[in-house]
């Protein structure tokens, strides 16, 4: 019964932990779009997306 508790009490706090996590990263999100669209002069632009580095294809190029 006892590990049963702490199971319980690790539970919790992990869940808390994770909400707050939550709120960080949504917190950290729109201050970046608030600076984003003040710095485009009030139009709102899409997300960026990082997955490439250069814009441009992942390949070498050919010699």
């Amino acid at each position: 019964m006892f590990a049963y508790e702490l199971h319980q009490i690790r539970s919790a706090e992990l869940r808390r932990q994770a909400a707050d996590a939550r709120l960080v990263r949504e917190a950290v999100r729109s201050r970046r779009t608030g600076r984003r669209t003040a710095a485009a002069g009030g139009a709102a632009e899409p997300a960026e997306s990082h997955t490439v580095g250069r814009g441009g294809s992942r390949l070498p190029r050919p010699a």
